[in-house]
């Protein structure tokens, strides 16, 4: 036997029957910060225990064990609790952060009591509860307890939030994701390393935050440990990221950050610039009154007075999160029952404005519009969707908004079109690449197209000649390129785009060169048969010096990103094909393919 497991059997048999004294003077409460993952601005804690290597213990789950065993686990979890909130309260950014404290599925038979202590203890130190998120472990089956639901229902009404822990790793996530009013999903650390080049997981991750933010609750990813699966988190839309890549536990208060600067380092800062989609929703936004789910029932009763024609008003926490909507209709069997605002007011029904939250979908503003629309037909009957800036409110966006978004996105994209080709152009491409940056599931090649000589032919044969030469390029591009999965851009002149996903490279080099080889036999029609046997022609140089020129012909240089590589920031794909173009054109065939961050 190994000899630290020996000495940790001889300390726990040592410390058997005292373990809670013990315990006490022990066991130490540390917190790891969670942060959003657009701004790195810190969102809250999750408290942990350390210490119970001191005991014996190889992990916190050992001797919470051990204290459900020794029927200790109740009073365990109440001092962990106690300390947790005394040191939370020493923060200087208590009021707008969140306490994550995990709840042990074998203590909701005495949930009550313990809500109780805790109700007290937020009382004396001044903290909202909305301030407390409770961590819903899934080492067991929560909704098996018969108190269960009692008690979610006891918890949303006094105002806590509520997370799933480790989803994904364990049993009755679904029904809880389904049934209950959640706030947080966490991913389980299984999901997040590697994601950054493990199709699978991608897959999975993209989806739970798809469906999560569909119902109306935030995802944080746990167990964050290198930039790349940072950067494909944010990418997927998870909210709120952990992990020791933003910072380890630690029990000292004064050691926690107040900034992430190496966050802000590999792109968690907001982009330079915002995306059409934003642009277009942020016009959009309808910014409603909105309701606190602690506000007294006369005060909604009143804000419908008020506004006749609004069916609907968000409604908050005390931290400024959106909960949900409250929906005119609930009320109204009050409104016109004899007595029935009474019967709302009376303590015994004990109805308050949470029993009535409707949930809704819940997105940062800079989801895009198609992803918007997606979520209103994934979610039928929604009234609207709450859109979120830095967690909190910012408005709401109807489905006729969002109509009225698309429409306009559609217009732009349609000026944006070259009108001699009406292929998209540069904005378009832009989206396109930025797009194919942040998703690794494929192999991308982006191919960038440039005429050789078109100059010099131009002038000699007149802007016809050269409009009959880009309009022959960019029909022979759709001629090999109208698949699905292909994007054509026209750049603009004689530049233009072609964006590929999950092809192999022997495929698209294929189809190239028989791009190029149709370009240089058809295109040498429109010169004169002097010049076309002659393989050249006589032209000015941009200095205005006569000379030859061979033909015109076209380069293509195509930059390669491997399947799994996520770039957080598509301007340094201009800085990489710089170089591939250079080298296309001094190719005799012209044509270079090259992997992302090779040299040559």
């Amino acid at each position: 036997m190994p000899a630290v497991t020996l000495e940790n059997d001889v300390i726990r048999r040592l410390a058997s029957g005292h373990m809670f004294p013990m315990a006490k003077l022990v066991l130490e409460t540390a917190f790891q910060p969670i942060v959003e993952a657009t701004t790195g601005t810190i969102f809250g804690y999750e408290s942990l225990m350390r210490g119970h290597d001191r005991l014996g213990f190889s992990n916190p789950l050992a001797l919470l064990d051990q204290a459900a065993e020794d029927g200790e686990l109740k009073a365990f979890e109440q001092m962990l609790a106690s300390r947790a909130l005394a040191k939370f309260s020493t923060l200087a950014d208590f009021s707008t952060t969140t306490l994550f404290l995990n709840l042990d599925v074998r203590l909701i038979p005495h949930g009550d009591a313990i809500l109780d202590k805790l109700v007290g203890h937020l009382a004396r130190a001044g903290i909202p509860a909305s301030s407390i998120c409770f961590e819903l472990s899934e080492r067991f089956d929560n909704t098996s307890v018969p108190e269960f639901k009692a008690l979610i229902a006891r918890m949303r009404k006094e105002g806590f939030k509520l997370a799933i822990d480790d989803f994904g790793a364990g049993h009755g996530e679904m029904k809880l994701l389904c049934d209950y009013p959640l706030d947080y999903l966490k991913i389980d650390r299984h999901f997040i390393s590697g994601v950054d080049h493990l199709p699978r997981k991608q897959h999975l991750v993209r989806n739970i935050v798809n469906i999560a933010h569909v119902l109306g609750v935030r995802v944080i990813a746990e167990g964050i440990e290198t930039e790349a699966e940072f950067l494909t988190c944010r990418e997927y839309g998870v909210d709120l990221v952990q992990g020791w890549l933003i910072a380890r536990p630690t029990v000292f208060t004064s050691e926690l950050p107040e900034s992430f600067p190496h966050l802000n380092r590999v792109g968690v800062a907001r982009r330079n610039s915002q995306s059409l989609d934003e642009i277009l929703i942020r016009r959009e936004i309808e910014r409603l009154p909105t309701v606190y789910e602690h506000d007294s029932v006369d005060s909604v009763f009143e804000l419908f007075r008020r506004n006749p024609q609004q069916a609907f008003f968000p409604v908050l926490n005390a931290n400024g999160e959106p909960r949900g909507v409250i929906n005119e209709y609930h009320l109204k069997e009050y409104i016109y029952r004899p007595f029935g605002r009474d019967l709302l007011k009376n303590k015994i029904y004990e109805r308050t404005i949470s029993h009535f939250v409707d949930p809704a979908p819940i997105v940062g503003l800079d989801a895009d519009a198609d992803q918007l629309m997606n979520m209103f037909a994934s979610m039928g009957g929604s009234a609207c969707i709450i859109l979120t800036e830095n967690m909190r409110y910012a408005g709401i966006v109807s489905a006729a908004s969002l109509i009225k978004v698309i429409n306009e996105k559609q217009l732009k994209m349609a000026q944006d079109q070259n009108p001699l080709t009406a292929l998209p152009g540069n904005r378009a491409i832009g989206g396109f690449i930025a797009d194919s940056c942040g998703d690794g599931d494929e192999t991308r090649f982006f191919c960038y197209c440039d005429f050789d000589n078109f100059k010099p032919f131009n002038d000699k044969y007149g802007f016809n000649a050269g409009d009959h030469a880009i309009t022959l390029f960019s029909a022979l591009m759709r001629r090999y390129f109208f698949a699905g999965d292909c994007f054509l851009g026209h750049i603009g002149g004689d530049d233009f785009f072609v964006g590929v996903r999950d092809w192999a490279v022997e495929e698209l080099t294929e189809i190239l060169e028989r791009l190029l080889s149709d370009f240089h036999g058809e295109v040498a029609e429109l010169y004169s048969p002097e010049d076309r046997q002659a393989g050249r022609m006589v032209g000015l140089d941009r200095r205005g010096n006569e000379r030859d020129f061979a033909l015109l012909r076209c380069s293509i240089g195509v930059l390669t990103l491997p399947k799994g590589l996520i770039i957080a920031n598509p301007e340094r794909i201009g800085s990489e094909i710089a170089g591939i173009k250079t080298a296309a054109k001094e190719n005799e065939g012209g044509l270079v393919i090259r992997v992302f961050g090779e040299t040559k």
